[in-house]
């Protein structure tokens, strides 16, 4: 069985690429956009209060195969592979290739060189900028947006502890498909701490698990160490230290530190068991 929620086949349209492997109407290559808006919302279905399946940053690239009329493109990520629907408007062609990404939790990128003019936006840590030149405490973009330098690093820039990354988010309000300091979930907390050093991560729990690290034996389970992600059905939290976690959860509707033993007897009650502790 083909995962629907990275494989971009409808009985109407298909890609071509999975062409002898899906039965659909037409197949097509699809056609490359980047996303222009700083945090795009990729949904089930083709409409504003359709469930969010996950978001694309600024700068991302989407193959897009199919197109409603209606200002809704359906198309496949090309970071993590999900597919959905994202409104057209967040779209372009791509024109200057990305050559920086915000590593700051947010910054403002402002219409010129003052940060006494009102931001012409706000972009979450990993969206990526064409930096076209430096004017004294900014990077300025091809769009000519005013960027703070100390926020921007270069593509290949990499943090050393994704943990640290995630306890940055630390407050941040429960957004069930979210993936940035104004809102995010418990696989998307994972997914952009992991990309913030540079390794790749699926998008949801269920795929987590059976991709990422390798399952700890009962004895290892016993010390656990920083950087383990224990698993339930249908969430994932990042190990501190011996004692806490920190996880986004629906529970608290922010990210927060928690005890480990306590959270897990938390969840336990409310009727779900940890599956799995695995390690980087």
């Amino acid at each position: 069985m083909h995962d629907p929620r990275l494989t971009p086949a409808r009985p109407e349209i298909a890609a071509k690429y999975l062409e002898g492997k899906v039965q659909a109407a037409r197949f097509l290559d699809g056609e490359e956009f980047c996303v222009v808006e700083a945090i795009a919302p990729l949904r089930e279905g083709p409409a504003s209060d359709a469930m969010l399946s996950t978001q694309a940053l600024k700068g991302e690239r989407v193959t897009i195969y199919d197109r409603n009329g209606e200002g809704w493109a359906w198309g496949q990520l090309d970071s993590d592979g999900y597919v959905g629907w994202i409104p057209d408007a967040a779209l372009a062609k791509p024109s200057v290739p990305p050559t920086h990404k915000v590593t700051a939790l947010r910054t403002f990128a402002f219409p010129g060189p003052s940060i006494k003019l009102p931001p012409a936006e706000t972009l979450p840590l990993g969206a990526r900028v064409a930096v076209a030149r430096e004017d004294g405490a900014f990077v300025v973009t091809g769009e000519g947006l005013y960027l703070p330098r100390g926020h921007v690093g270069n593509l290949d820039f990499a943090e050393q502890d994704f943990v640290a990354v995630a306890e940055r988010f630390v407050g941040t309000p429960y957004l069930w498909g979210g993936k940035s300091a104004l809102g995010i979930d418990c696989s998307g907390l994972v997914q952009v701490s992991l990309n913030a050093i540079g390794i790749g991560c699926p998008r949801d729990s269920d795929m987590q698990q059976a991709g990422l690290g390798r399952v700890l034996s009962p004895a290892e389970m016993t010390k656990l160490q920083r950087g383990d992600l224990i698993f339930w059905k249908g969430h994932v939290a990042i190990v501190r230290d011996a004692d806490t976690i920190v996880h986004a959860n629906a529970h608290h509707m922010m990210t927060v530190v928690e005890n480990t033993r306590e959270a897990i007897a938390r969840i336990k009650a409310a009727g779900s068991e940890v599956t799995a502790i695995k390690r980087m």
